[in-house]
């Protein structure tokens, strides 16, 4: 697609370059032409400063248009003059050099200029750069007059540099204020014929001071041209300093006026003290239209500052009140209507009593402390609406010098209706106390752990499990509070919720000597709108539980008179052990033991003697055989021992025999020492198809053990 520039606005921006064009043609013109009449140096040079104040008006964009055709105005006017081609297009660079670097220089420092800039550091700056342009110009126009001319370099550099820099000063000021200001320079309407009168009666008197010969008055010029600069700004300054500059240059030119007065002064010495006494115009009334235009921009900007103000406490929701050091009020917003129900007149003066009593004391020390620190107060307080009841009043307070009365200070008060806050803050207060009351009698540690694994919330049954104070949880870490061992337990838990996942499981871990099982169930918690915001935690104590279902699981698998492995546990062991030798075709040894003559002894000394000799056999049998073997009472008096990992015939004798020597000691009981006796049927069989069938072959082999005596053991070997 192709853009397409608008013809008028293209018309424009040539009709600005000729115009230039033309401006800078006349300038060039008009300087040459009055030096070579009159026969001096130039006393200022215009036409750089009409490009300055052209190129400082419009956008970077457009400048190499401009300079252009500045270029070509005085180039054209230098060859309608005759000058030399060489040395006028060198010195149209040089001049272009001048102004480039002015314009750069205020532009990069006031990108635009409009009726808000610092006027006075924009006065410093274009200074600056009118020095440093006007002292380089100079030296590269002295050295192109002194290779294409052959004129003497400091000469040149001298009457160049003195020209240009006043050229610059008031031809490219006036020039910028004229492009800017437009016709609103010349003020508004009804004031146009006083700054026409006050022109007029500047301009009469500079032409009568340079008139005349007779007397130094150059001094009576500064009067009217102030009192123009002062009562009319900048269109004073710039069309005031127009008009003395011009006249000066003139009467400079034509030798005539006060400069006269000095006796055989050459044309550069009255051109050199014309431009000193322009250079004094300029130092004196420049910086009063400046310093004008920054005091009018900064009582702009105080009085739009103020109408801003006044216009947002006015129409502010919330109570703005401006309050002197004895309390009465200089300034109460409407909106105390809509807020208290009062009219703004009614609460002028000092209300000490429509404050909430409870509040009274703290809201005088809070204002004490205010005046006495000077510091912002944010205070929450309740205060009397008109019709009786009382509204909850958050208002934040400073102390600030007085607007109106010099010396003083006074407070800046802005208070905003909080009631519904306050109500929901209270609701909300109400609900977390019933639910700590809840959460504090259910035995069970229910938390809310935020994203950075810190406690939120923590029940009071935090005591019971980890012993803390549930405060003293709140704001620390689940590693700092449960300790490093826990954590590494529960860190998958929590980074698996943490992702959303819920999650349970179990862990314990001991306190004080005492063990805990607990469950833990973690829940994600989001807000609102969605966002992560931690997780929940329930943990139960399930200690008696698991100890419950140990207890039970003894009692399903041990005897509880001898802690021995009981028929079923023994079965479902042996079972076990059969089906690994079948893979592995390793050997098992049986033992059946009998106690033997127990009856005489449960009958002969109790029973409780023979639970006791009972124990007494268990605990010898199972300090006669080795860890991995499987000890187990069957009933009554009858024991069994299974080893499955017992692989010749001299190791199962060796066995057998250690539990005959078991009981060799007497066993003590109250009153008495029994001697006490065993009798052993061991099998040691390989390959054996089932249970029953080994505990055939060992109960073979004990029925021969009782046979031969008893206190003995037989052992039967089979497929060895």
């Amino acid at each position: 697609m192709q853009l397409r520039t608008d013809p008028n606005l293209r018309w424009t921006r040539w009709a600005e370059a000729s115009a230039l064009f033309v401006a800078v043609l006349a300038a060039t013109a008009y300087s040459l032409l009055l030096t070579r009449h009159t026969g001096s140096n130039v006393t200022m040079w215009i036409a750089d400063g009409v490009v300055v104040g052209a190129l400082l008006r419009v956008s970077d964009e457009r400048w190499p248009r401009y300079l252009a055709a500045a270029f070509a105005g005085y180039f054209t006017g230098k060859m309608l003059l005759g000058d030399p081609l060489i040395s006028s297009t060198l010195l149209g660079l040089v001049n272009g050099v001048e102004v480039m670097i002015v314009a750069r220089g205020v532009r990069r420092g006031f990108p635009r200029i409009q009726d808000d800039t610092p006027f006075l550091r924009l006065g410093q700056t274009a200074m600056l750069s009118t020095l440093a342009a006007s002292l380089v110009s100079a030296l590269l126009a002295a050295f192109v007059l002194y290779a294409t001319a052959n004129t003497d370099f400091w000469t040149t550099f001298d009457w160049w540099f003195r020209s240009h820099l006043l050229g610059m000063v008031i031809v490219a000021t006036l020039t910028l204020v004229v492009l800017v200001q437009g016709w609103r320079m010349l003020g508004r309407r009804g004031h146009r014929l006083v700054l026409l009168r006050d022109l007029l009666l500047l301009g009469a008197t500079t032409v009568f001071v340079f008139a005349q010969s007779r007397y130094p008055l150059l001094f009576v010029v500064f009067a009217p041209l102030l009192y123009v600069v002062i009562r009319h700004r900048f269109p004073g300054l710039v069309i005031g300093v127009a008009v003395v500059t011009l006249t000066a240059n003139i009467a400079i030119a034509m030798g005539g006026g006060p400069l006269g007065l000095i006796p055989n002064a050459s044309a550069v010495e009255r051109s050199l003290l014309g431009q000193f006494f322009l250079g004094m115009v300029c130092l004196v009334a420049v910086p009063i239209a400046l310093a004008q235009a920054d005091r009018r921009r900064l009582a702009r900007r105080v009085r739009d500052s103020e109408v801003r103000y006044r216009l947002l406490a006015d129409y502010a929701s919330d109570l703005v009140m401006r309050i002197a050091r004895d309390g009465s009020r200089r300034y109460v917003s409407p909106s105390i209507k809509d807020l208290l129900g009062w009219e703004v007149g009614e609460f002028m003066l000092p209300r000490p009593d429509l404050i909430h009593p409870d509040d009274r004391e703290r809201v005088d020390e809070a204002m004490e402390q205010l005046w006495a620190t000077e510091r912002m107060s944010l205070t929450r307080y309740r205060l009397r609406h008109k019709k009786g009841y009382y509204v909850w009043i958050e208002a934040l307070v400073r102390v600030m010098p007085s607007p109106e009365h010099a010396g003083e200070m006074e407070l800046i008060y802005t208070g905003r209706d909080i009631t519904e806050s306050i109500v929901a803050e209270q609701a909300l207060a109400d609900s977390e106390t019933r639910l700590r009351r809840i959460t504090d009698k259910v035995p069970a540690l229910i938390t809310h752990i935020g994203i950075d694994e810190r406690y939120i919330f923590v029940s009071g049954y935090a005591r019971e499990i980890t012993g803390l104070e549930p405060e003293a949880m709140v704001g620390r870490s689940v590693r700092e509070t449960r300790g490093a061992a826990l954590y590494s337990l529960m860190k998958p838990h929590i980074a698996a919720v943490l992702q959303g996942r819920e999650t349970t499981f179990e862990y314990e871990f001991e306190r004080d000597g005492r063990y805990f099982y607990l469950q833990a169930t973690y829940l994600p918690a989001t807000s609102v709108t969605g966002e992560n915001i931690g997780f929940y935690a329930l943990t139960t104590d399930v200690t008696r539980i698991k100890l419950a279902e140990q207890k039970l699981s003894f009692l399903a698998h041990y005897d509880t008179l001898t802690n021995l492995a009981n028929r079923r546990y023994f079965t479902e062991c042996a079972h076990a052990a059969l089906e690994r030798a079948a893979v592995t075709r390793a050997p098992m040894l049986l033992m059946l033991i009998d106690v033997d003559y127990f009856k005489q002894i449960n009958d002969g000394h109790g029973h409780a003697s023979g639970d006791a000799v009972l124990r007494e056999v268990a605990r010898r049998l199972k300090a006669s055989v080795r860890k991995s073997d499987l000890v187990a009472r069957l009933g009554g008096d009858e024991f069994v021992i299974l080893c499955d990992d017992v692989d010749a015939t001299y190791a199962a004798e060796s066995l057998a025999g250690k539990v005959i020597a078991s009981m060799a000691a007497p066993i003590s009981l109250d009153a008495a020492r029994l001697k006490v006796t065993l009798s052993v049927g061991a099998a040691l069989c390989r390959d054996i198809a089932s249970l029953d069938e080994l505990v055939q072959r060992a109960d073979e082999a004990l029925y021969e053990a009782k046979e031969a005596g008893r206190a003995c053991y037989r052992l039967v070997v089979e497929r060895l």
